[in-house]
């Protein structure tokens, strides 16, 4: 990718307004990996609206851009990201009635969306409590997490909660869809393979006693802990790469020996061999060097190939 030139710069700042297009922002302070290097343009949209037109602005103008959320499960390479990337802050919740909240696709499921749902009784996105995801990534991916609770030992997925949505669509229209739309699979939704965009969620929650919610919180929580890197000691992007059924990627590259191995700043996790860690300055080249010593490793010695999971981003 190129950098866009100044004509198509300066009438996307024309259409954004003044002020709001920033240049030369370091990423990493908005990935969980605390890892990339600049972009050439950032804008930041707080509503749904301001979503949708920055993401016409630039499809009508040919510039490539990114959609960038909470920044978990990708790698920004530390050339930076070419064009234009656009962090998506539309954050607002509303409660549509006594079961139904609406929420932008900006708004952390957790921080956000979890807090104001628990605080009125409502259960269904409580699960995914932890995990760093907004209501749009947890849609692209059809966010899920296997419950440790004996009475409900099951993958628990968003699209059970998930009624409607608002997209900007590939053909560049605003349009409601329900569930079925998505089409929602195991870490899969049709956002994979249409580029529209998410600009809202309505989700159809279950009302449930507060000391059930939670005690569920409570043990998702300790379950994570036992498993995943806090990631404000261990920064990190989750698991680097896909599934394997019956045997799992993690269980593999320890196997081979890897679990704790360090590359500059960065650790195959001592706790979870699919996870790599941030021990303090590490690079995308690090995490490269990481990610292709356990693949070249795992496919060498017990003959599986390993796909990543996260996104690479940018140039590395």
């Amino acid at each position: 990718m190129q950098t866009p030139d100044d004509a198509a710069i300066r009438e996307l700042e024309r259409r954004l307004g003044a002020g709001r297009l920033e240049r030369g922002v370091p990423l990493a302070q908005y990935t969980t990996f605390r890892i990339g290097g600049p972009a050439d343009l950032l804008y930041r949209a707080h509503t749904p609206a301001e979503l949708a037109q920055a993401v016409r602005a630039a499809r009508e103008l040919g510039i490539p851009f990114f959609l960038l959320g909470m920044g978990a499960n990708i790698l920004v390479g530390d050339g930076g990201v070419r064009g234009l990337v656009i962090r998506n802050e539309a954050a607002g919740i509303e409660f549509v009635d006594d079961v139904r909240v609406r929420a932008g696709s900006g708004a952390a499921i957790y921080h956000d969306v979890i807090q104001a749902t628990v605080a009125r009784g409502l259960g269904g996105l409580h699960h995914f409590v932890g995990i760093p995801s907004t209501v749009g990534g947890a849609i692209w991916q059809n966010l899920h997490f296997l419950s440790p609770a004996p009475e409900r030992d099951r993958t628990v997925f968003v699209e059970e909660v998930v009624e409607a949505a608002t997209l900007l669509t590939a053909e560049g229209e605003v349009r409601e869809v329900d569930r079925d739309y998505f089409r929602f699979g195991y870490d899969y939704s049709v956002l994979h393979d249409r580029p529209d965009v998410v600009l809202d969620v309505t989700f159809r929650l279950a009302p449930t006693p507060l000391a059930e919610l939670r005690d569920t919180i409570r043990d998702n929580l300790a379950w994570r802990d036992d498993r995943h890197p806090d990631l404000w000691l261990y920064p990190s992007a989750g698991s680097v790469f896909q599934k394997i059924e019956g045997v799992g990627a993690g269980r593999l590259i320890d196997q081979c020996g890897l679990k704790g191995h360090v590359l500059g700043g960065a650790q195959i996790f001592h706790k979870h061999a699919n996870i790599m860690v941030n021990l303090g300055g590490a690079t995308s080249a690090d995490v490269r060097g990481l990610i292709d010593l356990a693949r070249e490793t795992v496919r060498r010695e017990l003959g599986y190939e390993l796909k990543t999971e996260i996104g690479l981003i940018g140039e590395f």
